[in-house]
């Protein structure tokens, strides 16, 4: 048996077309955490079941899903990927050779009007086909990844992934992004000023020039200043958090 997981808050615009890509699953579970739109009310209608609880973390709340699923065999999807028709095809084969029990998935990701080839987004491997007791996810806020100790089989079918619609969409997930990536670090290093100038900077460079993000045109130059922001603000928003001194979270 299959169980397809999927975690949403305010996922209205995504979740039927995710929810109508895993039907091929036995369970299709979606943990809503306060949405307050109708993203509950469209799982149900598309054919999910749907359980509302709190919100932990993107780790935690992934690895709830596992324990409240039902399938032997667990897929983790986001509310903005989507399972294509082949790849579909793939997992069930998989499942039934059943010569690994961990899979990673090539993801073909979308940024605002065009999908991205270069700029280390592809093929983005990313582990999430498991069977249940051989993986889990890690407990971070946010950048989360399922972990095994167990050799991993890959699959050749892409996942679609629809990241960054529009450039309100990059500049919320800069912000939040960055602040739950500061809280992961919280215990482990520490920020400055000075950091953020060199992370930001070198993550830029890494994007652009070393992953070949100039291939992908203007949205290749757009992901690059994306990724530099993203890392500036992480080590920023770190420094005044283990300073102790006043700052607005969102």
């Amino acid at each position: 048996m299959l169980s397809v997981i999927i975690i949403t808050k305010n996922e209205a615009i995504n979740i039927v077309d995710c929810v109508k890509s895993a039907r091929f699953a036995h369970e299709i579970l979606v943990l809503d955490s306060g949405s307050q739109d109708n993203t509950v009310e469209l799982a149900l209608k598309a054919g999910a079941k749907v359980i509302q609880t709190d919100w932990p973390g993107f780790g935690p709340q992934k690895n709830r899903a596992i324990k409240w699923s039902r399938g032997d065999w667990i897929y983790s999807l986001d509310a903005d990927e989507r399972i294509s028709v082949e790849l579909a095809h793939e997992i069930l084969g998989a499942i039934n050779e059943n010569k690994f029990h961990v899979f990673d998935v090539p993801r073909k990701s979308f940024f605002i009007n065009r999908f991205i080839k270069y700029s280390g987004w592809w093929p983005d491997r990313t582990r999430r086909l498991f069977k249940r007791g051989f993986a889990k996810f890690t407990s971070h806020q946010v950048h989360e990844n399922l972990s095994s100790h167990f050799p991993v089989g890959h699959l050749k079918a892409h996942m679609i992934h629809y990241s960054y619609r529009s450039l309100e969409s990059v500049l919320k997930k800069i912000n939040r992004y960055s602040s739950g990536s500061a809280r992961d670090l919280k215990n482990k290093k520490d920020g400055s000023l000075l950091k953020a100038i060199t992370h930001g900077l070198w993550a830029f460079i890494r994007t652009y020039f070393i992953k070949l993000g100039f291939l992908d045109g203007r949205e290749g130059f757009i992901l690059a200043v994306m990724n530099g922001e993203s890392s500036y603000y992480k080590y920023l928003k770190l420094y005044y958090l283990k300073s102790s001194r006043r700052f607005k979270w969102q």
